[in-house]
């Protein structure tokens, strides 16, 4: 198989020097060249033709953002991964850049207390996302792995069968890889003053959960906040799970409410859309609308699964609009979505749904389906 052939574009030599050796240490990537800047960058691109950029926000010259832009013009599909900080300024930032067409972003690892410590958390969050990101060129996953892991997924008759409809009573967003500018198309759908609440989990970091909820209120016409423990959910409002913390829904005195926690990381990630998948489907059973989007790994896939038992149903991106068709992918395959369709079909499937389910009594779950976190 070809190597992954990777353009490193970042201002500093010690950066450089650190993603070179990390990418020397996997025997599917290799580095193409380097760049101290965008506009280098740009030059060497026809040069080398690498399959990948990772390329740094903040630079002297050409910064990312602009990079990124211009790349596009001329290659629209080349995979950009940027690399940034875990401040204020480098989320604003990295969200400029994704706006802009950057595939994917990653942190830099600043706070480590050694070289090696270093090495092995980008290799960690970096080396799987080059996959990913250029799966093509990676030995494609054995049809035998899928079936492994698929099988211990049971699939039972969904919504779909069902004749009358249960009202929906709250959207439920799951998303990663790709996921800023999905919800981003979404959103721009959503008239103010929508029936139900909507809960999101988008895989990120603090500081860049916050920022997104404000940049994806101001898209659409639906105040969108990041949550916070035991805030009441009400119609017309979205609520963005913060990063580093789990977020679930739960209902006190008839009311839906939010609880956040610091469990366990699922799937290598808190939040995780397995967490708050489990806990809609338990709290609001056959009146939940899940969307599985685009995103690396099968997080969602589990909740999915306690979703349509519960009698929700399940929408899903195709692999043609997702970046990584990796969570969406993997609910699709194991028969959970009713139906499976292009990001920009998304927003208007949900307004539809919402306009056509039926007004039937709300079903209350028992105290003991609702998760053991309590709302205050």
């Amino acid at each position: 198989m070809p190597k992954i052939r990777v353009l490193i574009v970042d201002d500093t030599v010690v950066m450089r020097r650190l993603i070179a050796e990390v990418i020397a240490r996997d025997d599917a990537i290799e580095v193409a060249g380097t760049a101290p800047n965008g506009r280098i960058a740009l030059q060497k691109l026809t040069q080398i033709n690498p399959d990948l950029v990772t390329m740094d926000v903040e630079m002297p010259e050409m910064n990312g953002v602009e990079t990124v832009r211009q790349l596009r013009l001329t290659h629209p599909k080349l995979p950009v991964i940027m690399f940034s900080t875990l401040t204020t300024r480098g989320a604003a930032t990295t969200l400029d850049a994704l706006a802009a067409g950057a595939s994917d972003y990653v942190s830099k690892p600043t706070n480590a207390g050694s070289l090696e410590e270093s090495i092995q958390r980008l290799t960690s969050e970096l080396v799987p996302k080059i996959k990913a990101h250029c799966r093509q060129l990676c030995r494609p996953l054995a049809e035998s792995e899928h079936t492994v892991f698929l099988k211990r997924v049971k699939s039972v008759p969904g919504p779909s069968s069902i004749l009358v409809r249960n009202p929906v009573e709250l959207v439920a967003i799951g998303t990663s890889t790709g996921g800023p500018n999905a919800l981003a198309e979404v959103f721009r759908h959503f008239p103010p003053g929508m029936a139900v609440p909507i809960v999101i989990v988008q895989h990120m970091p603090p500081l860049f959960t916050a920022m997104l909820a404000e940049r994806l209120g101001k898209i659409s016409g639906l105040p969108v906040h990041e949550g916070q423990h035991g805030q009441k959910l009400e119609a017309g409002h979205a609520y963005l799970a913060p990063g580093g913390s789990h977020m679930e829904v739960c209902r006190v005195n008839h009311e839906l409410r939010l609880a956040l926690h610091q469990g366990p990381q699922e799937n290598s990630c808190r939040p995780a859309v397995d967490v708050l998948f489990r806990s809609v489907a338990a709290t609001c059973g056959p009146g939940v609308l899940a969307v599985v989007m685009t995103g690396m790994g099968a997080d969602g896939l589990r909740g999915c699964q306690e979703i349509q038992e519960h009698g929700g149903r399940i929408l899903t991106q195709d692999e043609a609009t997702s970046v990584v068709w990796g969570m969406p992918g993997y609910v699709t395959r194991a028969g959970l979505a009713e139906v499976v369709l292009p990001l920009a079909e998304i927003g208007p499937a949900i307004l539809q749904r919402l306009r056509s389910s039926r007004p039937v009594p709300t079903v209350i779950c028992p105290p003991t389906a609702i998760p053991t976190i309590k709302c205050h």
